[in-house]
């Protein structure tokens, strides 16, 4: 689980950083390959720092001086470049308001192993290599139909995409009899084959430009699944990738979900199944009073502070901070939960002014807490019904006990 708390807070740094802009061509992306001497890089740095003495924007020239130098202090504590490689985000980040400017430099250990060299002075920071290593691998494609509609979805990690649905158009029963109800039938036959021309087609189009396509499951009610997948209407690469082929009993978007459920024993590694199994485990406990669920700041804690939490569920979304502070007054020391960090705090005490010690935000408490305790943490994303119940019911922090409390 661990790596999915690193991977979590990796994709929110790389979304704060693509905010970031620069009054100008000032904000520096470094990308040191692995097994690049530092010395190397110190080398090239200098080079950059002497060529930006000719910027002839004095505040511009000044800015990118300084996040060079910045950025090579922060390479003189390194001996080596560690084993992934190492990327560095530096410059001085534009404020609110014109002259409002503040220098930041980031450090990140990539992933996986960096090959490629960069280095890029720009008015914005260049996080495309670093989107690229955190990709989601896990990719499927879902596909439910039926004679008279056709539904597509992409399962890619910990969310779930419908891309189409598609109807056919084919006449259902008829009173027809004798010659008048085989060319009927004939007929329907032509349409149903024209329909499964139309649903490879579809399915090529949309998952064929999708490269890291692990596998395809098909559903469906009837016999309609078997004809499409047995016939030759999918790219024989789309093909191949089938992995199971499951009875459904719908065929359009509400099929995608009755399909996944089927399909639970084949998917049960990818996050968005994960995630699902342990709401429900949750919902149930709660629902039926067991007493091994909690939910609520003040209870998960509890509990983790007691040692009595076996998983911990925190909503990705949930944006909460954690202080604590000293009355300047009457110095009383505390700690309290604030939904920004630009709330005003008062002493519960004596009302007065407070200085912040420590500041947090919540999922990173818990996730301390629970690696404290022992708990394993499941970051829940609100791309599933489950996950915003999670943060609109319950607050984004729930849990499962070991035992009862």
């Amino acid at each position: 689980m661990s790596s999915d708390i690193g991977r979590f807070k990796l994709e929110k740094m790389i979304r704060e950083l693509k905010e970031k802009r620069g009054r100008g061509t000032e904000l520096i992306s470094l990308y040191i390959p692995a097994g690049r001497p530092i010395g190397d890089v110190m080398s090239v740095l200098r080079q950059e720092y002497s060529t930006a003495t000719n910027i002839k924007d004095r505040t511009t020239r000044h800015h990118v001086l300084e996040a060079l130098t910045a950025v090579m202090q922060r390479l003189k504590l390194f001996k080596q470049t560690p084993p992934h490689g190492l990327i560095i985000f530096a410059g001085y980040v534009a404020g609110d308001a014109p002259g409002d400017e503040k220098m930041e430099v980031h450090l990140i250990e990539p992933p996986q192993r960096l090959r490629m060299w960069l280095y890029r002075c720009d008015s914005r920071f260049h996080t495309e290599i670093l989107e690229d290593m955190i990709k989601v691998e896990d990719v499927y494609g879902l596909i439910v139909l039926d004679r008279s509609e056709a539904a597509f979805a992409v399962l890619r990690g910990k969310n779930l995409e419908v891309v189409e649905e598609i109807t056919s158009g084919i006449p259902g029963k008829h009173r027809s009899g004798g010659q008048s109800a085989r060319r009927f039938e004939r007929i329907i036959e032509q349409l149903a084959h024209e329909f499964y021309k139309r649903i490879g087609e579809h399915a090529n189009r949309i998952f064929l430009k999708i490269p890291e396509l692990k596998g395809i499951i098909v559903g469906g009610p009837g016999y309609s699944k078997e004809e499409f997948v047995e016939g030759d209407y999918l790219h024989y690469t789309l093909k191949e990738k089938i992995i199971g082929v499951f009875d459904v009993g719908y065929s359009g978007e509400s099929g995608i979900y009755e399909l996944l459920v089927r399909a639970k024993d084949l998917l049960k590694d990818v996050r968005y199944m994960k995630e699902k199994e342990v709401m429900n485990r949750f919902l149930y406990h709660l629902s039926r009073d067991t007493g091994l669920a909690v939910y609520g700041e003040d209870e998960v804690r509890k509990a983790l502070d007691m040692g009595a939490l076996d998983k911990l569920l925190l909503s990705e979304d949930l944006e909460k901070y954690r202080i604590k502070f000293k009355c300047i007054q009457c110095g009383y020391e505390g700690e309290t939960t604030v939904k920004s960090l630009d709330d005003v705090l008062r002493c519960p005490k004596c009302g007065g002014e407070v200085q912040v010690i420590e500041e947090k935000t919540l999922i990173d408490e818990f996730v301390e807490k629970a690696k404290n305790s022992g708990a394993e943490v499941i970051l829940v994303s609100s791309s599933t019904s489950e996950g915003k119940e999670l943060l609109k019911t319950f607050g984004g922090i729930a849990g499962l006990l070991r035992f009862k409390i």
